[in-house]
């Protein structure tokens, strides 16, 4: 299994993500994130019409609801031709597992089904205060993680900062899938905990997910390039 930088296409419309994705034609077509704006604005056939252009696709709808609704919700998800996909770990176990059995097909493939520890935008203040979760944000992350393991699931998103912990605690073949991912010389944006493409490889990220550094940027596939270059090259 391959390291690889995914590209949150986080566009509020078809037009926006095809004049984005126009500009790597003839080059390396960039493994893309699909979050809710897009998702929400247009629906399944912009994942349709995404993988028909040669992307993979990681599907980023955080599914988090009683374990029947998130079951049921992941086998319609199967019907997609997604590469990864993804829920809450704070959905408890049972929900995992629930959705695992949703998501796998009846010949047994199914997408790869990932996990959200705790939001790279919250920090021990937030989760203590906002949250009323008093233990060490990195316990807690490690607790999900292990919980993911438990259900069934390839691997999680977390930080880049625990993702080298993520695989002491579950085995180097759980993926990590890291946002929070910034150039040295970039703006760090709302994220509170972060790192380079070059750190993020060196502490065992197996993903790492980048916005806008790259669909900001004056030059998208110049910037895309040097990620690649930092994390995967």
């Amino acid at each position: 299994m391959g390291k690889d930088v995914i590209v949150a296409c986080d566009f509020s419309s078809a037009e926006q993500v095809y004049n984005f994705l126009d500009k790597f034609e003839g080059g390396r077509k960039p493994f893309v994130k699909i979050g809710m704006e897009l998702f929400y604005a247009e629906g399944p056939q912009i994942v349709r019409e995404i993988k028909k252009r040669g992307h993979k696709i990681f599907l980023d709808l955080k599914l988090h609801d009683i374990p029947n609704t998130v079951k049921k919700a992941m086998s319609v998800l199967s019907n997609l031709d997604v590469d990864i996909t993804n829920l809450h770990a704070a959905g408890t176990v049972r929900m995992m597992e629930a959705a695992i059995e949703g998501l796998t097909r009846p010949d047994g493939t199914r997408p790869l089904l990932i996990a959200v520890t705790q939001l790279t935008s919250t920090d021990q203040e937030s989760m203590e205060n906002d949250l009323l979760i008093h233990e060490p944000i990195d316990k807690v992350v490690m607790h999900y993680a292990h919980n993911a393991k438990v259900a069934g699931l390839d691997g999680v998103v977390c930080s880049p900062l625990e993702a080298g912990k993520v695989h002491d605690t579950c085995g180097s073949n759980f993926l990590t899938v890291t946002p929070g991912v910034r150039f040295a010389d970039g703006d760090i944006g709302d994220q509170k905990r972060v790192m380079t493409p070059a750190e993020a490889k060196k502490i065992g990220s197996d993903y790492i997910v980048v916005g806008r550094p790259i669909t900001a940027a004056d030059d998208p596939v110049a910037a895309y390039n040097r990620c690649v270059a930092e994390f995967v090259d």
